[in-house]
């Protein structure tokens, strides 16, 4: 039933069952590698978009402090990430000026498109899109070289989902909208922080956002179709912030049976790359929120 908490059975268990050793093989990876090159310092790490949040990179990304109220997800943090963020197919809905889904859109060079709030649309259109509230921050550091340090004046383009698994500008229905879009340039800190919805979870892919970084807010919105972008990636959602909001939040119940046939390890993108460096830190209920922040290293 809508609002109230779902049992999702055996084959839920057992999703969670595999998707947990999967995390651990890949930080034990992980902690094997930061081994043979000495310890890294640590920073405290928090949630949301604050200016203490700085260099995160998620080991462990489903533990989960009730079963019905609060997720907070741990993360190892360090001062860089052992390697760079995979970088992986923007999908058939980027509206960044190539080619896809047989179509040429554009939103990169819409009026009002370089925004914090993405939940509504710009220019001639004005839907929202509906949701548990949430806030993705991403940090962007550069790992070529000793410091891992931030990098500014970056532009970031980031856009995902709605709660029914639909994408402004191409899904039908919401053609007319270009909400869950947005760019912006990366603070002293290298970070950016969207305030948008929690992504709903669609057929055949594990719950995501797309984001492109660009070396300056100009590269990334002129008109051109050849996107001179420095990375393409994904952020994947953690599995105990879903089970939060897939069956309990309003408006996401198609999400519930599209998140049980799923894994980290089966899903076609996150399961051929260490997922490691793409799950994001989250913490929050569906009452108050949620805030998701990843450290996205590059070499630049």
């Amino acid at each position: 039933m809508p609002d109230q908490p779902h049992d999702h059975g055996l084959q839920h268990d057992l999703r969670l069952l595999q998707a947990q050793q999967l995390r651990r093989r890949q930080a034990l990876r992980w902690l094997s590698g930061i081994g043979a090159a000495g310890a890294l310092p640590l920073i405290g790490c928090g949630g949301g978009g604050g200016g203490d949040t700085l260099y995160s990179t998620t080991t462990d990304s489903s533990s989960s402090t009730s079963s019905s109220s609060s997720t907070t997800t741990t993360a190892t943090t360090s001062s860089c990430p052992a390697a760079d963020i995979p970088t992986e197919t923007m999908g058939p809905y980027p509206a960044d000026g190539g080619s896809a889904s047989g179509q040429t859109l554009n939103a990169l060079t819409l009026a009002g498109i370089t925004r914090s709030d993405i939940r509504t649309s710009v220019g001639s259109a004005s839907g929202t899109a509906v949701g548990v509230p949430t806030t993705v921050t991403l940090t962007l550091v550069d790992r070529n070289g000793t410091t891992c340090a931030p990098l500014a004046g970056y532009a970031i383009y980031l856009w995902h989902c709605t709660r029914d698994g639909d994408y402004s500008l191409y899904s039908s229905g919401v053609t007319g909208e270009n909400y869950l879009r947005g760019v912006q340039v990366t603070d002293a800190n290298g970070q950016v922080t969207f305030t948008t919805i929690f992504p709903g979870c669609y057929s055949g892919r594990w719950p995501h956002i797309h984001f492109e970084v660009y070396p300056s807010l100009s590269a990334a919105t002129d008109s051109t179709s050849v996107r001179d972008y420095t990375k393409v990636s994904q952020l994947a959602v953690p599995a105990a912030a879903c089970n939060q909001v897939y069956g309990v939040a309003t408006g996401y119940d198609a999400s519930v049976a599209n998140f049980s046939a799923i894994t980290l390890a089966s899903d076609n993108v996150f399961g051929s790359d260490s997922a490691a460096y793409q799950v994001a830190s989250a913490s929050g209920d569906v009452s108050n929120g949620f805030a998701l922040s990843l450290v996205v290293g590059v070499s630049v």
